[in-house]
């Protein structure tokens, strides 16, 4: 598990833009693409905008990226809700990489078809190969909750099926989600937070008792692949060993 600890979100945002335009960099020295899987939320925004902008920008290969999706609200494109508008947004109508090496989830289709469709288009990129995603993102929800692997769900123990569609009831609405499974067997998993309000969630999810049906990001363990946390100042603040 590597720490990486920041100021705060603009410090944060700019140092995670740079070690992954040398992790993309590294990676592509050695294969033709990377496939990256990007995350919703306010924390990956704001690394998007910057992604979006010289001089990152123009120090990524973006013909050879390949973008992926973490999970989705089960809402139209359009709906300012969807986790791949957000990312169209600040990204990637911004930088010149082939429309058909993004996938979204298709929202036109019913939740479980979209699932399926979606496994379809990861087994079609990722079957025979030693790993899954070169790197993915991920945030922490205040539950402790990623993807849309929430508390006290069926679908943090799904150990088959990479995507699910499920309705979830607090919420009121249909989550779409890569399982533990196929994000496992990513070369990489990087998880940002912020803010002290997720300082006690963090200290339970690192240094607590193992319990992911109560914080479902614990369950997020590479098998291979190096597990890195991109934190600031405030939400690592109750962390004892962050060496």
């Amino acid at each position: 598990m590597n720490f990486h600890i920041s100021q705060d979100i603009d410090s944060l945002s700019q140092d995670i833009a740079e070690w992954l335009i040398e992790h993309i960099q590294k990676t592509l020295s050695d294969k033709a693409r990377y496939a990256l899987a990007l995350s919703g939320g306010s924390t990956p925004k704001e690394l998007y905008t910057l992604l979006a902008r010289p001089p990152y920008r123009d120090q990524i290969d973006w013909k050879k990226m390949h973008i992926f999706f973490g999970d989705e609200r089960y809402v139209p494109f359009d709906d300012d809700r969807n986790n791949g508008k957000m990312a169209y947004e600040t990204l990637l109508r911004h930088v010149p990489i082939p429309e058909k090496q993004i996938h979204y989830f298709n929202t036109t289709f019913s939740p479980e078809q979209s699932a399926s469709e979606y496994s379809k288009i990861l087994h079609h990129y990722f079957d025979n190969q030693p790993d899954t995603f070169d790197l993915v993102l991920l945030g922490m929800g205040d539950d402790g909750h990623t993807l849309s692997l929430f508390p006290g769900t069926a679908v943090i123990h799904e150990d088959k099926k990479w995507v699910k569609a499920y309705f979830v009831e607090k919420l009121n609405m249909f989550r779409i989600t890569l399982t533990v499974p196929v994000v496992i067997r990513s070369s990489a998993v990087a998880f940002l937070a912020v803010g002290e309000k997720k300082a006690a969630t963090l200290k339970e999810v690192i240094e607590g008792n193992y319990s992911p049906d109560k914080y479902p990001s614990q369950i997020i363990k590479p098998v291979n692949g190096n597990l890195h946390w991109f934190l600031d100042k405030a939400a690592a603040s109750r962390l004892k060993n962050t060496h």
